[in-house]
């Protein structure tokens, strides 16, 4: 199935529309603003300015009728399809602009590049293969940005925070997805398992709060408000016993999807 995702200028897909198969970096010479969209087929990141910067959100197949109910200030500005790559993963991170300072070339998973590559900074990358999600504090923390290949050869120009200090490759499912939700850190309270995606923990499982997770199969994302709104988390098999120690105490998990490589 070919990719689509028509967006429209207002609300509950009224208004003008315009149909993109692919990346838009400015929705501006079609639309005056762009609040709702309709993704067909396919995933996206969708971005509130243009060139594919500031706050992003992810979205596959499904209707959104409105941007502000999920999250995002106003309107998204650009946009960018999510292919789905099964092959190596490798990319150099520099630790200056413009690809000065020291090189390291990445081929996995990194929780703290201070730690392993004792740089002092990592303001440049250039992505050679994969799809990697980058994260302003070690431990997959914080603002995250989403890159795919390409240069990029100032993360401050690029409206983002000056440095990244943890990356995830993001790696395609096949198969069934799992997941315990737990009310407590520590895997305490009630428990509750997973095997769809859930718009609101609360209304579903009269959970009072949603402090830890053991992902079994599959990836997930998780959002800090019902009907998968607000802040995001990416999340793969593994045990999550404390999100507070994650850097998240001040928020609460209320829903999660699954990505899925036929979104």
């Amino acid at each position: 199935m070919a990719v689509s995702c028509p967006v429209w200028s207002d609300r509950n897909f009224q208004g003008r529309s315009y149909e993109t198969s692919g990346d838009c970096a400015d929705f501006s010479p079609y639309l005056s603003r762009s609040h709702s969209c309709r993704v067909e087929s396919g995933c996206f990141m969708v971005y509130d300015r243009p060139n594919y910067m500031g706050n992003q959100y992810f979205v596959r197949r499904g209707e959104y009728p409105d941007y502000t109910r999920m999250g995002m200030s106003d309107c998204f500005r650009s946009c960018r399809m999510i292919p789905m790559h099964r092959g190596q993963f490798r990319m150099r991170i520099y630790e200056r602009e413009q690809f000065g300072g020291q090189m390291y070339e990445m081929m996995d998973d990194c929780d703290s590049i201070m730690d392993r590559y004792r740089m002092s900074d990592c303001q440049s990358c250039n992505v050679m293969d994969g799809h990697w999600l980058m994260y302003e504090q070690p431990h997959y923390r914080g603002t995250m940005m989403y890159m795919r290949p390409g240069e990029y050869m100032s993360f401050r120009d690029m409206g983002m925070s000056d440095c990244f200090w943890s990356c995830l490759m993001i790696t395609m499912h096949r198969g069934q997805f799992r997941m315990r939700i737990y009310e407590r850190e520590q895997f305490g309270g009630q428990m509750y398992k997973m095997m769809d995606d859930c718009d609101y923990i609360m209304d579903r499982y009269r959970m009072s709060d949603c402090q830890s997770c053991h992902m079994m199969d599959g990836h997930w994302l998780m959002y800090e408000q019902p009907h998968y709104r607000g802040r995001m988390m990416y999340m793969r098999p593994g045990e999550y016993r404390s999100f507070r120690d994650m850097g998240y105490s001040n928020m609460r998990w209320m829903s999660m999807r699954r990505i899925m490589d036929t979104c």
